[in-house]
């Protein structure tokens, strides 16, 4: 069993009333898929502020960590023994046109509509940003094995 902590992500929905920004990675990570603009957090970064640099140096957009409302939580488990928990946080202000920042990570950004979203998205965002689309609750295990009841349970 590792012991190795979990890597912290944030994740930015950017709406533009019904449409939601996403982005389509170009590097090996889900090569030609889509996610939310997002990044892992630097060492002492509080969680907005760690959200609010990502979706700056990614997509130009400025918003202010105080713009940032976490909508959901996603532990998810990559492969036995590398864990994740990515939090995701709505924009609810926000200045700026979306520009690729990042052309040697990112293929694309563009507005896809709530109800037209791709069927690609990367499976982890996707958990997270359906979460917030369908009101879920705080938190999503994915990738993760069920686990309950324990193996030894003994009923």
């Amino acid at each position: 069993m590792s012991t190795a902590a979990p890597i912290v992500d944030t994740h930015v929905i950017l709406r533009d009333g019904d449409k939601i920004l996403l982005s389509q990675r170009g590097s090996s990570y889900g090569y030609g898929r889509w996610h939310l603009p997002s990044g892992k957090l630097d060492a002492g970064e509080p969680l907005t502020a760690g959200a609010a640099r990502e979706l700056f140096e990614e997509t130009g957009i400025t918003a202010h960590p105080d713009d940032l409302r976490q909508v959901h939580v996603v532990h998810h488990q990559q492969v036995p023994g590398t864990e994740r928990i990515g939090f995701f946080f709505l924009a609810t202000r926000w200045e700026g046109e979306p520009t690729n920042r990042e052309p040697d990570k990112c293929l694309d950004l563009r507005f896809f509509d709530v109800q037209d979203l791709p069927e690609n998205i990367i499976e982890y965002p996707a958990a997270g940003l359906y979460g917030y689309l369908t009101n879920a609750g705080p938190l999503t295990l994915h990738g993760w094995a069920p686990p309950w009841p324990p193996a030894d349970a003994g009923h």
